[in-house]
């Protein structure tokens, strides 16, 4: 059973205050001695880095998308184990989710599906009265989601305060926060969200810590710990990622990291240790070598666009990655790893393992996709079905390599990606808890090796 305290952090809409509040509260409930699990709905990486910073735990994705709706709740009860409070935060609008499909994906489906109290955060800048029509709607649409309460945001004064909770006195649901407009809490935006928490170092921890003052001084942090408690047992069992490896050495599979590459599921290199690996983290913007005895390389997402000077001065990595790749060796690329990959990104030198080169476009490509896999590698055996999530504002050409990676379904069919030696490249970004062979593939061929 699964009786971890939690709240469902929602909005009507994106740009209301979510990572705000739903970071801040993370930051206010652990500065006050209690171990907080941080969660967000969907596939963004970034925000989960903030998440990390105000709780000291890792990150977590809930993607009923990409995982399934079966395995969000074992996910979380991984994830919050023997923790005093789960925080989720949501994506998009509380009902929004991948596109054409419903309620899938969206925050109210996780909602439901662990069974918690959602709070509801309201943009109130240019707004009085029609905050409780608004709120009254968001809580009437689905009967299945419980909101317990609101907060609200960029409130411009007392006298503004008292309208809004006049108004939302006759919705029947509590205010439980009221925070006011303050700029300097803001966190700069990238093409594709916030700026990662690795590219900010110190000023992320101020930001974090900004958060954290204004919700610990502007909302009502018992009344919220108490309808967390409201949250019912779930008869689910934690997702774990155990696995019985082969007996003999540990093959080390090299991880790339840093602040180019910091688009990562946690759940990925618990995988790749249940398997019988052995995980190294390194950074190609500063190591010059990879880990010693890499057996294996896996290169995540991330910005190597903002950081291509640096990535192709690092000459002795590059060679190094190359000189793996043509070995054979198995390398699982994605998006950004892909780019590292190429001959070129933005004119400057990679490793050149594809005969492709990359550049950044205007264009954005964002989306869930349905891929199987085209033909065989270490990562996926030819037939081998998931699902995954484009996410980039760059441009390969060609787009495909002489064997694709994967044939995609939706929203059109093409093929994607490189399939060469013991390298699969891709812009797809996967969840490999849906599919843990990936990871046992993966590290049974790093260890024949």
């Amino acid at each position: 059973m699964v009786s971890t305290p939690r709240l469902v952090i929602a909005a009507p809409a994106s740009n209301s205050g979510k990572t705000t509040v739903a970071t801040g509260l993370m930051a206010a409930f652990a500065t006050r001695g209690l171990a907080v699990s941080p969660h967000k709905v969907g596939p963004d990486y970034i925000d989960p880095g903030y998440h990390s910073l105000a709780t000291g735990r890792p990150g977590r994705n809930l993607d009923a998308y990409m995982c399934g709706t079966d395995l969000i709740a074992p996910l979380f009860a991984h994830g919050s184990a023997g923790c005093d409070l789960a925080v989720v935060e949501g994506v998009m609008g509380l009902y929004d989710g991948a596109s054409g499909q419903g309620e899938l994906a969206s925050t109210a489906q996780v909602a439901k599906l662990l069974r918690a109290p959602v709070v509801l955060v309201v943009d109130a800048s240019s707004q009085s009265r029609s905050v409780a029509a608004l709120v009254h709607g968001f809580a009437s649409w689905d009967p299945q989601v419980r909101i317990g309460g609101v907060i609200l945001n960029k409130v411009a004064s007392d006298r503004h305060e008292a309208l809004l909770r006049d108004a939302l006195d006759e919705s029947g649901l509590p205010v439980l926060g009221v925070l006011r407009r303050a700029p300097q809490v803001a966190t700069p935006s990238r093409h594709l969200g916030l700026v990662p928490v690795a590219e900010r170092q110190g000023d992320a921890v101020d930001a974090v810590r900004a958060m954290g003052e204004r919700v610990l001084a502007g909302c009502d942090l018992d009344a919220l710990m108490a309808l967390a408690r409201t949250a019912p047992a779930l008869a689910d069992e934690a997702w774990e990622p155990a696995y019985a490896p082969a007996e003999g050495p540990r093959p080390v599979v090299a991880v790339a990291g840093g602040a180019a590459f910091t688009f990562a599921y946690a759940e990925h290199a618990e995988l790749l240790t249940a398997a019988g690996a052995e995980v190294v983290v390194f950074d190609p913007l500063r190591d010059e070598k990879l880990p010693v005895g890499t057996a294996g390389l896996v290169i995540g997402g991330g910005f190597p666009e903002m950081y291509a000077p640096e990535l192709a001065a690092n000459e002795p990595l590059r060679r190094a990655v190359t000189e793996l790749a043509l070995s054979g060796a198995p390398v699982a690329a994605e998006c950004a790893g892909l780019l590292y990959l190429a001959r070129e990104l933005d004119g400057k030198p990679m490793c050149g393992v594809l005969d492709a080169t990359a550049r950044m476009s205007e264009r954005l490509t964002l989306g869930y996709r349905q891929a199987v896999a085209v033909s065989d590698s270490p990562l996926a055996a030819a037939g081998t079905r998931m699902r995954g999530h484009e996410f980039h504002r760059t441009v390969l050409e060609p787009g495909a390599g002489p064997v694709p990676a994967w044939g995609m379904h939706q929203p059109e069919r093409r093929v994607e990606g490189y399939v060469q030696r013991g390298v699969h490249a891709s812009y797809l970004h996967t969840h490999w808890a849906a599919s843990p062979e990936v990871a046992r593939r993966f590290v049974e061929h790093c260890r024949a090796r």
